[in-house]
């Protein structure tokens, strides 16, 4: 009797404790009392120790670290891909046409950014899509000192919500798990999927609104946009002035980047739009051009694992812009900063992930959350499945909700008759919330490089990612696909 019930506690010991290690994780990094890579490994080691489970720390350690190596891999060569494509300017065209849309209004730069972030997400990679964007929007938004944060959770949520695409990873687990057509789980999905996307742009357009009122006027260095610096004419625009009738002192900025509003660290950040730089590489635009094309149709069409597409590409776009080895040496250690960042975050994250899921208490605690749903709402499982992925999502791995979670729930629904189609769609709702999860390794790249703390970060986004996920699930439900 004494072990069945010692049987029956230490699971609900374990349940206890992995959402007590995830509370205290976020309670801490949100706090600033700990340095989000310190949080990762040290309070998962403490609690692997309260679990009892000490003397195994190191194979779940070694354990998370085998399953995120490749994510690693990939992180660091695309950073390095995509460091030095912005070094020769593939990206300057698209940075000028978002300069020329925003005209120095930060509304526009904030909606800016979301369709900037929703149309690179068709690559279906979230570290690829957070690159691009920061780097392309990061020097307006500190030359304008708007928010960072804001930058961070619009692309965030309007990735999460393209993250959806078959070939973005989410929809192709549920159809593994369920044994269905990734179509017939997506296309239906669409309707619901734009009015998602359509809610972020509106929430951009909105913290745009925000930001323009507390801003008042602005300048904006036309050397930001011109090709030639002899064309060094500012423009003044009036994006709000407030209840008063006085405007604001303009804040100027000058085209070098020595204006107030920059820092010492970030001189080569603003120098990314200076349109004489020496890393430009005009002349090889188009094969630059060509081979991020190429790399992208070959990471959908899965030819190569991606990390080996990054390696591949990072070594010969290395090699093709820079034939030089001491400019090669001089790229790599001007990205050797973002590099050891988000590699260094990624294997720390492998210490979380791995105490969870070596411990057991992750299982646990989607068992929990399983069983403690009201038997009337049976009939209603897609809804509880689409209101469970919010939190589920967020505190695990997608391949432990869709090949753990999804499957159980899948079974309760079908005997109520909930089809698994249904329950498959209703899955993908928590996607917008997941991309800023401390599981994904993508979020590091983007609050990396855009040198926001990851607790401003988390308070930020989490409100307007979940209420971003409960609009998908309502039009799913509206529209009768859930």
């Amino acid at each position: 009797m004494g072990r069945s019930r010692a049987n029956v506690r230490y699971p609900l010991m374990l349940t206890i404790l992995g959402f007590a290690m995830i509370a205290t994780f976020l309670v801490l990094i949100m706090m600033k009392k700990m340095s989000p890579i310190a949080a990762l490994v040290l309070i998962p080691a403490l609690f692997c120790v309260f679990v009892g489970k000490g003397a195994k720390l190191g194979d779940y350690v070694i354990d998370g670290v085998t399953s995120l190596a490749p994510t690693a891999a990939m992180l660091m060569f695309a950073i390095v891909y995509f460091g030095v494509m912005i070094d020769v300017g593939l990206f300057d065209p698209i940075v000028r046409g978002i300069l020329k849309f925003a005209k120095a209004d930060p509304m526009r730069i904030v909606v800016g950014t979301a369709i900037l972030a929703a149309i690179v997400s068709l690559d279906g990679d979230g570290s690829t899509t957070f690159m691009i964007t920061v780097s392309a929007m990061y020097p307006l938004y500190k030359r304008l000192k708007m928010s960072l944060v804001v930058m961070t959770g619009v692309a965030a949520m309007a990735n999460g919500v393209m993250n959806t695409l078959p070939w973005g990873g989410p929809t192709a687990r549920a159809a593994t798990a369920l044994k269905l057509d990734a179509s017939e789980i997506f296309v239906p999905m669409i309707p619901a999927l734009l009015v998602g996307l359509l809610a972020v742009f509106v929430l951009s357009y909105f913290l745009g609104l925000r930001e323009r009122k507390r801003l008042g006027v602005l300048t904006l260095d036309e050397v930001l946009v011109e090709e030639k610096v002899e064309e060094k004419e500012s423009e003044t625009v009036l994006v709000g002035a407030g209840g008063s009738g006085d405007p604001k002192t303009p804040v100027t900025t000058g085209g070098t980047g020595s204006g107030t509003d920059a820092e010492d660290g970030e001189e080569e950040r603003f120098a990314v739009l200076d349109p004489n730089r020496a890393t430009l590489r005009p002349k090889l635009y188009w094969f630059n051009a060509l081979v991020t094309a190429t790399l992208l149709t070959a990471m959908i069409m899965e030819w190569l694992p991606i990390p080996v597409l990054f390696l591949l590409g990072a070594a010969l776009v290395l090699t093709v812009n820079f034939p030089h080895i001491p400019d090669q040496k001089a790229r790599l250690a001007a990205h050797a900063d973002n590099v050891l960042n988000v590699s260094g975050m990624v294997f720390a994250a492998a210490v979380f992930t791995g105490v969870l899921q070596g411990t057991g208490m992750v299982d646990h605690m989607a068992r929990w959350m399983v069983d403690v749903i009201p038997e009337g709402m049976g009939p209603h499982m897609a809804l509880v499945t689409g209101l469970l992925s919010l939190p589920l999502t967020y505190f695990m791995s997608n391949d432990g909700f869709y090949f753990g979670v999804l499957p159980v729930l899948a079974e309760a629904g079908a005997a109520h008759g909930v089809s698994p189609l249904e329950m498959a769609r209703a899955s993908l709702v928590g996607q917008p919330l997941h991309m800023s999860s401390p599981l994904v390794p993508a979020v590091y790249v983007l609050v990396g490089m855009a040198k926001v703390e990851f607790g401003d970060h988390t308070k930020f986004v989490v409100k307007w990612a979940a209420l971003t996920c409960l609009v998908i699930l309502g039009a799913g439900m509206l529209f009768g696909i859930i």
